[in-house]
């Protein structure tokens, strides 16, 4: 079942060359017991590890069951020693590591038996050998005889059809030596048995035949009873290592160095700390600013004006490049107007504003329309008319909306007005206000003024055609009389609002009406003289500015029914979209020219915000992640040391019939636990950390949980931590699976 024919085996170390095997030859047979004797030296290991298929041959060849071994692959030499060789070694040649029941399963775990029947097989071989009572021992809780039937115990379990035994009693007292012996005795009744020992004594007793070798070449060897040609019927099954099985034998490796796992676990954890935290923080901001567009921003209206709206290419804003777009390399002027400037005049006709107010009503919280009309104000104090041009005090149109207003401002004084009678006082968050609109008013502003003296102050509006126009200098001033104030609209002054710190409006004041009243003046105001001449006014010589111009001025004067300015009010951040979606629907088949165009000034500032907080996390992270790589070395080297290590581990496993890509998912999966270990290290003291960071951040800029780590950035770092040490993880276990076995199991020796 068993041949060599003229082996030879040569190892070549740098220029010397040493003859281990010269062009031996032998024949096995089952139920032998075989010693092959000798002096050290002579090739008996060398014989025993070509026999068993951890070591090659350089020439002749070997026949298992008649098939010849010269076309092996390395697959077929790892299931042949799986499945047929059995090896008990001098010195055990156990894992320290795992349990003597789990050394036993060994092999049969990579032949791929199941769990529960691996167990069974192995409990009752470890029985046979006396060893039942022992099994969740570890080798070094046992004695050097148990530890030798605990090897015989593994080579035994696959049920091989050869046990290959070097030197078995070599570190056994004489009484464990005998005990040992008797037992491989009984073994070699039903298996062939081929010991390499130098005691001819214990040779000579036990074993059936004696082989001697000397300087690699048989000398002596007695031929078996029976000798016949055999089929070439060997077909073995091929073994593998399930990643499970790896991470069980890393894991179990690594509880034995606690201490070092964790050091090495929390260093490779500090690139994720730091990646973490700015994420943490990021986010952190992030939530701040949704938490500012829900509360302050979600108040903000999207805003359609017929003023031009002027495209940026580059250089001076609104005007043109070269019409190629290249850079004008000569050295004259290219002179340009506003009039060829890049500007997309909105037209807001009667259609778009049917086209708005057919607006899902669910949607807006209010739409308010703004006519851009310049209203003349009048008060009268002591007979004197003062006017707002002549105080240099201009007048607001108040938001309609009372969420925008609540989330602005603080009602401070009086009440809101209610119709377009009322107008109210403005002051920033500091309560300053310009001291020309308390003059306006008739107010001493070198005194205190309390809030209250302002309420019931009447201001007049002045009718355009009522208005003369005189020229003082270079200036053109509007003038008023008694019946220019007995003829206009009548406002009083009903309350006083006061920038809310956390708005958008601190800095605001002034004196803002009531937005219908645009709408009182247009009425009155739309038939008369001064629209009619404005109205009548040729405009087919005039350029895109001077027509917009024009029509800036019919807005002034109100003879425009259509508005200026359209602010729609979202009914909450959510709807923001959908409005959105509705407004692009209406430029679908438009032109580019012919399209209106609006702007959302909420989104504006989110997005430059938001640019902002991601550019700074983008840069940190960076930074962070130099750690994680270095961090992430630092492990691959660990994981090359721990291969050091467990190089004599690697010689057990590839004995057992451990394929090369089995050894190295051992230490990948080493590499996977480490990783994972560091990225949970990392993930959690990033939440620890929070903690002390959120309560200083709360103190320091009034902003709560500003550090918050997602669940899912959370995750997603702990897998780039396991990738991360997995690729630095790869070079060790490459190197790993290439050591030679035989090689690996002289380790330390």
């Amino acid at each position: 079942m068993l041949e060599i024919k003229d082996v030879t085996k040569i190892y070549e170390v740098g220029e010397i060359t040493t003859k281990a095997l010269d062009k031996a030859s032998l024949r096995f047979r089952p139920g032998e017991f075989v010693a092959i004797l000798g002096p050290s030296g002579c090739g008996k290991t060398t014989m025993l590890n070509i026999l068993g298929g951890l070591d090659r041959y350089t020439s002749g060849d070997l026949l298992i069951n008649g098939k010849s071994t010269k076309e092996f692959k390395e697959s077929d030499w790892d299931a042949y020693r799986n499945n047929s060789v059995g090896f008990v070694f001098q010195s055990y040649n156990l894992i320290n590591h795992i349990s003597i029941l789990e050394n036993v399963e060994m092999g049969m775990t990579l032949s791929g038996v199941s769990a529960s029947e691996r167990k069974e097989k192995a409990i009752e071989v470890l029985t046979q050998v006396g060893l039942g009572d022992q099994i969740h021992k570890r080798s070094s809780q046992l004695s050097g005889g148990q530890k030798q039937r605990a090897a015989i115990a593994r080579a035994l379990v696959n049920d091989p059809d050869v046990i290959l035994a070097d030197e078995p009693t070599g570190a056994l007292d004489t009484k464990t030596s005998k005990e040992v012996m008797e037992l491989i005795r009984e073994i070699s009744k039903e298996k062939l048995v081929i010991m390499v020992t130098h005691n001819h004594e214990i040779a000579e007793l036990y074993a059936t035949r004696l082989v001697s070798l000397r300087d690699g070449k048989v000398l002596e060897a007695s031929e078996p009873d029976e000798l016949h040609d055999e089929e070439d019927n060997y077909d073995a099954v091929k073994t593998s290592m399930s990643f499970l099985t790896a991470l069980k034998l890393s894991f179990n490796n690594l509880k034995t160095k606690f201490g070092r796992t964790l050091l090495t676990a929390f260093a490779g954890s500090i690139g994720i700390i730091g990646v973490a935290l700015v994420l943490a923080i990021s986010n952190g901001f992030n939530g701040q600013l949704s938490t500012l567009e829900t509360e302050t921003l979600s108040t903000l209206p999207i805003t359609i004006s017929e003023t031009p709206m002027f495209n940026f290419r580059g250089g001076p804003p609104g005007f043109r490049d070269n019409d190629d777009g290249s850079e004008n390399l000569t050295s004259e002027f290219d002179p340009v107007y506003d009039s060829e400037s890049e500007a997309h005049y909105n037209v807001i006709d009667q259609a778009y504003v049917d086209y708005i107010n057919n607006i899902n009503q669910d949607l807006v919280s209010s739409i308010q329309y703004n006519y851009g009309v310049s209203l003349l104000m009048m008060t009268k104090q002591n007979n004197v008319i003062n006017t707002s041009d002549a105080s240099n005090v201009n007048f607001s149109e108040l938001s309609n909306n009372t969420s925008y207003i609540d989330g602005q401002y603080n009602l401070v004084a009086g009440v809101l007005p209610t119709d377009d009678k009322g107008v109210v006082i403005v002051v920033d968050q500091y309560n300053k206000i310009d001291g020309n609109i308390l003059e306006f008013l008739g107010l001493d502003p070198n005194v205190a003024i309390d809030f209250s003296e302002v309420l019931g102050t009447e201001i007049v509006v002045a009718n355009s055609d009522d208005i003369t126009y005189t020229v003082e200098g270079m200036d053109i001033v509007q003038v008023v009389n008694d019946t220019t104030y007995l003829n206009g609209t009548v406002l009083t002054v009903t309350g006083v609002l006061k920038a809310d710190p956390d708005g958008l409006e601190t800095d605001t004041s002034g004196i803002f009406y009531h937005d219908n009243l645009e709408l009182d003046y247009i009425d009155n105001n739309k038939d008369s003289d001064t629209c009619v001449v404005l109205r009548d006014t040729d405009t087919s010589s005039m350029n895109p500015d001077q027509t917009n111009a024009l029509n800036m001025q019919k807005h002034a004067a109100g003879c425009m029914e259509t508005p200026l300015l359209i602010s729609i009010y979202p009914e909450s951040f959510d709807e923001k979209g959908e409005i959105i979606d509705y407004l692009d629907a209406y430029n679908k088949d438009l032109s580019e020219d012919n399209q209106i165009l609006y702007s959302d000034l909420a989104e504006m500032i989110t997005s430059i915000m938001s640019t902002v907080i991601g550019s700074i996390s983008v840069v940190l992270v960076a930074f962070a992640a130099i750690s994680l790589v270095v961090s992430s070395i630092m492990i691959g080297i660990i994981t090359y040391i721990s291969v050091l290590e467990r190089t004599k581990e690697i010689g057990i496993l590839r004995s057992l019939g451990a394929r090369k890509r089995d050894i190295s998912r051992v230490f990948n999966a080493e590499s996977f636990i480490v990783g994972l270990l560091a990225g949970l290290i990392g993930v959690i003291t990033t939440l620890i950390l929070s903690i002390p960071i959120n309560i200083i951040l709360e103190r320091v800029i009034d902003m709560k949980n500003v550090a918050s780590l997602r669940i899912d950035h959370g995750i997603y770092l702990v897998l780039i931590s396991v990738a991360l040490t997995f690729i630095a993880g790869l070079i060790p276990s490459s190197m790993a699976a290439k050591k030679d076995p035989v090689e690996a199991l002289r380790h330390n020796e």
